[in-house]
């Protein structure tokens, strides 16, 4: 990052993530039916989307929940994979990229934000769950804004927000009221998007998260993200897991094992070969097993992982002084096979 006699990288940058995506998150509205999500509002105004809980939900509203989490500044896509021996490979992949990767990945898209509610305050079931999506940058809770420097500077008379919650229930009030104070939103400005792992909509959205874990493994390695000018990156999506171990298993394996991320970077070549080198989730000692199976060897408690797992399979960094490409790390598809599909 920058050294500390400087400005923070993204003080007083111009695109707001929150303005950037108010046409996709109408788009998700207004297409509610056809991509099978419902549309309701709380008693407050708040406006609830449901991706999963009570719906089936599609694949097509993750991936346009996908960008919504992006913050407008991401594209991803659904791809079939033409390519190889069928036996070797895998049917259906998301290819993400931004031009803004740092704001759409970091600023944005990563569940950064912790919200919690006692079983009091709930209703009888404590809530916890992580934030992600554009109004992470009007709150700005995270020391990660303090780093980064960045302040979403949307106009007042176009203020909203919009917030995604990997949750199978709606939030209680406790925590909606914590999101627009926060936010220093009213009710009908904001939109909470809810999706489920387990569900077709949150898999996916998950999965399209694949350049996101590769900037913050490069934030964790102290690359200076201001660096990071372009970002592609593509991982296989499984189908929706039994249970929300199996989902959640299922959706980390495909960035730890499929994940193909290639990074465009300003800098030093050495500062760009590290990055490739140490970038990869085959650094890590726990590298090899089903996440599902890491988690529960580690009782369920994340922080008994080896962090440096948090990762993409395989990392590709281009310089744009040099015009040098560095590699490291490699895709395990027969891993993935043998966690993902039934024999016939």
């Amino acid at each position: 990052m920058s050294d500390a006699n400087s400005s923070p990288p993204f003080a007083n940058h111009p695109l707001s993530v929150n303005a950037s995506v108010r046409a996709s998150v109408q788009r998700l509205i207004a297409d509610a039916d056809r991509l099978r999500v419902t549309v309701a509002r709380d008693a407050s105004g708040v406006t609830l989307v449901d991706a999963g809980i009570a719906v089936t939900g599609s694949l097509e509203a993750g991936r346009l929940i996908g960008e919504i989490c992006m913050g407008g500044l991401g594209r991803v896509e659904l791809a079939a994979q033409g390519f190889g021996d069928a036996t070797a490979g895998w049917p259906t992949w998301l290819e993400v990229r931004s031009s803004q990767p740092v704001l759409a990945c970091l600023a944005s898209q990563y569940a950064g934000w912790s919200l919690s509610a006692s079983k009091e305050e709930a209703g009888g079931k404590k809530f916890f769950s992580l934030g992600s999506g554009p109004a992470r940058a009007l709150a700005g809770k995270e020391e990660l804004f303090k780093e980064l420097g960045y302040a979403d500077p949307i106009a007042a008379a176009e203020r909203c927000g919009v917030l995604v919650l990997e949750v199978d229930r709606v939030p209680p009030p406790v925590v909606i009221e914590k999101v627009l104070r926060d936010c220093g939103l009213a009710p009908e400005e904001l939109t909470l998007i809810l999706t489920p792992t387990k569900s077709l909509a949150g898999t996916t959205q998950v999965v399209a998260r694949v350049l996101e874990v590769a900037l913050h493994k490069a934030h964790e390695l102290h690359f200076a993200l201001e660096h990071i000018v372009d970002g592609v990156a593509s991982a296989p999506l499984p189908s929706p897991g039994a249970d929300g171990l199996d989902a959640m298993g299922r959706t980390n394996d495909a960035i730890l094992y499929g994940g193909r991320v290639h990074l465009t970077v300003h800098g030093p070549d050495e500062a760009a070969r590290a990055l490739a080198k140490n970038l990869p989730s085959l650094n890590s000692r726990d590298y090899g097993r089903g996440f599902a199976d890491i988690f529960k060897a580690a009782e369920y408690d994340f922080y008994k992982i080896d962090g440096a797992l948090f990762a993409p399979a395989e990392v590709w960094v281009s310089s744009l002084e040099s015009g040098k490409t560095w590699h490291g790390g490699r895709l395990n598809l027969e891993l993935l096979r043998g966690q993902w599909l039934a024999e016939a």
